[in-house]
């Protein structure tokens, strides 16, 4: 069953162009990733999605409701989750609870049970009464996502969940969310964070507002043809000259070391050594390597580049 139906949308601030002609289906119980450089349109799309937005052009069905005609009768079914602390931080944890309890038209006579399950769900019971500017930055984002499903949301939408987290509290966010899932509600996260996009079921690679992929982690990374030469050098000539190397597609930083793209079978690995030794470079290593995630999404940007020129 589809739960999000996207067609064709186009939003415009002013002569820019956030999301151009985009189109997505996701089935329910789902969980996808947005990932794509700052600007992409990752936060625009969620808030096209739950209506704070509306698109210059397209539709958007939730759970075959058109929220850009009737925005209301979608609030039910969502949770939003956005990227900045959005919490009171002079009211407890218990007073932000029945602050979006109250907002979502939680009835009072379900409220306490309700409280009760996602402090025990978000593990915040020791600190139902400290004010929630007093909480870690792990403890703010569960209780955002806590105080997000009162309302039993079918669709949550998650902007950079776990930015400025630490990696326990990352993990456990993720744990939170996985449990949710397993109770088929459909997840929409970006993220900036490669590893977290391999968690999910399938993951848009947006760029420019346009989505240059949406595919299942495996089958992304299994369809990257190209060949991807690792360079670990400690010349900082060597990138600069590297743009002579010939049937050189791509070379761009990658933690301690440079990534090189060539098409299969073009023999790259011998090219660099001898362009190398011709231009006397020296390297500490030189090998092939199965791409990462991340080579697979420099790909598609730059053949979008290329595409273009």
């Amino acid at each position: 069953m589809i739960s999000v139906k996207i067609e064709n949308i186009t939003k415009k601030f002013d002569q820019i162009t956030a999301i151009h002609n985009l189109s997505l289906n996701i089935d329910k119980g789902e969980i996808i990733g947005l990932i794509g450089p700052d600007g992409a349109g990752k936060t625009t799309l969620l808030r096209l999605m739950i209506g704070l937005l509306k698109p210059n052009s397209g539709s958007i069905q939730i759970e075959e409701v058109d929220s850009v005609k009737n925005p209301q009768l979608v609030k039910d079914k969502i949770g939003y989750m956005p990227q900045h602390f959005s919490l009171y931080g002079d009211l407890s944890v218990s007073e932000n609870m029945k602050f979006f309890a109250d907002i979502y038209g939680v009835p009072k006579k379900i409220f306490n049970k309700r409280k009760k399950e996602l402090l025990e769900f978000s593990g915040l019971v020791p600190f139902e009464d400290r004010l929630a500017r007093n909480l870690s930055g792990g403890m703010q984002k569960k209780l955002a996502l806590a105080c997000n499903l009162f309302h039993t949301p079918e669709i949550l939408l998650l902007d950079e969940p776990t930015t400025g987290v630490d990696p326990v509290s990352r993990r456990e966010l993720w744990n939170l969310l996985f449990q949710l899932n397993k109770q088929e509600v459909t997840l929409i996260i970006t993220t900036p964070y490669m590893d977290e996009a391999q968690r999910c079921h399938r993951v848009g690679l947006m760029y420019e507002g346009k989505i240059l992929s949406f595919q299942s982690p495996q089958s992304l990374i299994q369809g990257m043809k190209d060949e991807i030469i690792e360079l670990v050098t400690d010349d900082k000539q060597t990138k600069k000259l590297l743009g002579n190397l010939p049937d050189l597609k791509a070379v761009y930083p990658y933690g301690g070391a440079l990534h090189l793209t060539f098409e299969q079978g073009k023999g790259g690995e011998e090219k660099t050594k001898e362009f190398l030794e011709k231009h006397s470079l020296s390297a500490r290593s030189i090998k092939i390597i199965p791409p990462s995630f991340e080579d697979v999404f420099l790909n598609l940007i730059n053949k979008m580049n290329s595409d273009t020129v």
